[in-house]
C-alpha cells in the first residue's frame, strides 16, 4: 500500500524544478517592464513555496505513525500566505499622487500560491494558473491601453512673470486636452535676478486623460507668453 507520507527524490526535484520554471515565467513579464519585483523575486517566492509545502507534507515522514502525532500540510502553508503578504506590500509605493505595484504584489502572491500547488502535486491547476495569470498580465494590459481610459493626477508647476494673464490661458489648454483641474495653489515670489520684475508661481493638480499627455501638456504651458519654466512630475 502506498504511503501518503512517502514521496521519492525525483518526484521532489521534478516539483521545485517545476516551481522555478513556472515562476520564472511570470517573473520575465514583471522584469521586462522594469517592475520592482522581477525574474529573481518570482522565481524564488515560487521555489520557497514549492519546498515549505513539501517539508510541511513529506518532512516529517518519519513521525507520522508515533503515538499522538497529527500532521498538518496546512500549517506551514498558511504561514507562507503571511509571510508573502509582507513582502507583496513591499512592492506597493505611494508616491503622494497615485499607488503603484499593486499589479507586482498581486503576481507575487499568485505565484506563491502556484508554488504551493505545485509543491502539493496539483500539477494541472498550477500550469494552467501560471498560463492564465501571463494571459492577465500581457493580454488585459493591452485591453486596458486600448480600450480603458485611466485618469491619471499628475502635478505642474509654472513660474511665470507676475503681470502676465495666464489663468484663461491655463484652463483653454486643459479643457482642450479633456484634462479636470483638482488643486491649485498660487504663490508671489521675489523679483527675477534678470529681468529685475516680479513673478508668480502657479502648482497644480491635474487629471489627465492618459499619462502621455503630460509632456505634451507641460510643453504647451511652456510655450505661453510670459510663462519662465514649467516643471511637471
Amino acid at each position: 500500500m502506498h504511503d501518503p507520507w512517502i514521496i521519492g527524490n525525483e518526484h521532489l526535484a521534478i516539483r521545485l524544478l517545476l516551481s522555478v520554471l513556472l515562476g520564472g515565467l511570470v517573473g520575465i513579464e514583471r522584469e521586462r517592464k522594469n517592475h520592482a519585483a522581477g525574474l529573481r523575486t518570482h522565481v524564488l517566492v515560487c521555489l520557497g513555496s514549492c519546498l515549505i509545502i513539501l517539508l510541511s507534507m513529506y518532512g516529517f515522514a518519519a513521525f507520522a505513525d508515533e503515538p499522538n502525532v497529527r500532521l498538518d500540510p496546512a500549517r506551514l502553508a498558511a504561514q507562507v500566505i503571511t509571510g508573502v503578504g509582507f513582502l507583496g506590500a513591499g512592492t506597493i509605493l505611494f508616491t503622494g499622487k497615485s499607488i503603484t505595484g499593486l499589479t507586482t504584489a498581486a503576481s507575487v502572491w499568485v505565484v506563491m500560491a502556484i508554488g504551493l500547488a505545485v509543491g502539493a502535486g496539483f500539477y494541472m491547476p498550477a500550469v494552467l494558473t501560471a498560463v492564465l495569470v501571463l494571459l492577465i498580465l500581457w493580454g488585459l494590459n493591452i485591453v486596458e491601453k486600448r480600450y480603458v481610459r485611466h485618469r491619471r493626477e499628475c502635478a505642474i508647476t509654472v513660474t511665470a512673470d507676475a503681470r502676465a494673464q495666464l489663468v484663461e490661458s491655463l484652463q483653454k489648454l486643459l479643457t482642450e486636452r479633456g484634462a479636470k483641474l483638482t488643486q491649485v495653489q498660487f504663490l508671489e515670489l521675489d523679483s527675477s535676478a534678470d529681468t529685475n520684475l516680479p513673478l508668480q508661481r502657479i502648482h497644480m493638480i491635474i487629471m489627465l486623460p492618459y499619462r502621455d499627455q503630460l509632456i505634451v501638456v507641460a510643453d504647451q504651458f511652456r510655450r505661453l507668453e510670459g510663462v519662465k519654466s514649467v516643471t511637471a512630475e
